[in-house]
C-alpha cells in the first residue's frame, strides 16, 4: 500500500466514522433512557435522507437548511415515535421492539410511494476538493459530515454534562425508579431522548444523502452496522459509541481497500464475536447490578 492511498484510506474511514458515530449515539441513548431497542432507526436515517432528495434535490431548497428541516422531521417523527409506540408498552419492551419493526415497514412503504424503488441521485453542495500530496482527496461533502459530527457530539456532551436536562437523561438511563423518586419526569426524558436520538440519525442521513444514492431500504445496512458498533462499544455507553463507530470504520475500510466488503463485512462481525469473547460487556459496557 503506497503512502497516498493510506491516506486516502484514513480520510474515507475518518468520513465513515462520522455518520456512523452519529447513528450509534442515537441509538445508544433511547436504549439508555427508554430501554427499548429501536429497530426503525436506520429508516429514521433513511428519512433524513429522504428529506433531502424532497426539499434540496427536488425543490432547490439550500443544503444546508434542508440539512436542518431532516433535523427536525425526523425528531418529530422520533416524538410520534416515543407517544404512540414506546410510551404504551413501556412496561413491555418486547412487545416496543415489534412495535418499532411495525414503524419500520411504514416508513419503508411510505418512501417507496413516495418517492418509488429506485436510487435517488443528489447533487453535492459543491463540488469543491481538498487534494493532499497531489493524490488524497477530501471533497467538501465528506468534510460537511465530519465537521457536523464533532459539532454535534462535543454539543450532545456538553448538554450531558452542564445543563439540567442533561442531568435528567443520565440520572433515566442509569436508574429510572430513582430519577423518578427524585422528581425527575419519565415522559419528558423519553421525549427528548427519543428526539436527539433520531434527530442525529436524520442528521447523518441528510449529510450522507449526496454520498450514497438512498433508497427506501437503505436503513437495513445501516441498522445492522450500528448494532455492531453499541455491542462492541458497551450497551449503554455513549462514549463506547463513538470509539466503537471509529475502530469498526477503520478496520472495515481498510479491508474494503485492501480486499473486498464482502470480507470487510465478515470481519467487522468477527470484530464484535473477539470483543464479546475477551470482554462480554463490550469494550467499555458496565456489569449490570443484581
Amino acid at each position: 500500500m503506497t503512502v497516498e492511498l493510506l491516506l486516502q484510506t484514513i480520510v474515507n474511514a475518518t468520513y465513515a466514522a462520522s455518520y456512523m458515530a452519529l447513528i450509534a449515539v442515537g441509538l445508544v441513548l433511547i436504549f439508555g433512557v427508554m430501554g427499548v431497542i429501536n429497530f426503525a432507526h436506520g429508516e429514521l436515517y433513511m428519512a433524513g435522507a429522504y428529506v433531502i432528495v424532497a426539499l434540496y434535490a427536488g425543490s432547490g431548497v439550500p443544503f444546508f437548511l434542508a440539512v436542518f428541516a431532516g433535523l427536525i422531521f425526523v425528531g418529530l417523527l422520533g416524538l410520534l415515535m416515543e407517544y404512540g409506540l414506546f410510551r404504551p408498552l413501556r412496561e413491555n419492551p418486547l412487545g416496543g421492539l415489534i412495535a418499532s419493526i411495525g414503524f419500520l415497514l411504514i416508513l419503508q412503504t411510505v418512501a417507496v410511494l413516495g418517492f418509488g424503488i429506485r436510487m435517488r441521485h443528489v447533487p453535492p453542495a459543491t463540488q469543491d476538493t481538498i487534494v493532499f500530496m497531489d493524490g488524497v482527496v477530501l471533497t467538501y461533502q465528506r468534510l460537511y459530515v465530519i465537521v457536523a459530527t464533532v459539532i454535534l457530539l462535543t454539543a450532545l456532551w456538553l448538554f450531558l454534562r452542564k445543563s439540567k436536562f442533561g442531568w435528567a437523561l443520565r440520572a433515566c438511563a442509569q436508574d429510572r425508579e430513582a430519577a423518578a423518586l427524585q422528581g425527575i419526569s419519565i415522559n419528558q426524558t423519553a421525549r427528548l431522548a427519543m428526539f436527539i436520538g433520531a434527530a442525529l440519525a436524520g442528521v447523518a442521513g441528510a449529510l450522507t444523502a449526496p454520498l450514497v444514492a438512498p433508497t427506501p431500504f437503505m436503513g437495513h445496512a445501516v441498522i445492522i452496522t450500528a448494532f455492531i458498533i453499541i455491542i462492541v462499544g458497551g450497551i449503554g455507553s455513549l462514549g463506547g459509541a463513538v470509539l466503537a463507530a471509529i475502530l469498526y470504520a477503520f478496520v472495515y475500510t481498510f479491508v474494503t481497500t485492501i480486499y473486498d466488503g464482502t470480507l470487510a463485512n465478515i470481519v467487522g462481525l468477527l470484530l464484535m464475536l473477539i470483543v464479546l469473547i475477551v470482554k462480554p460487556t463490550g469494550l467499555f459496557g458496565a456489569k449490570e447490578r443484581a
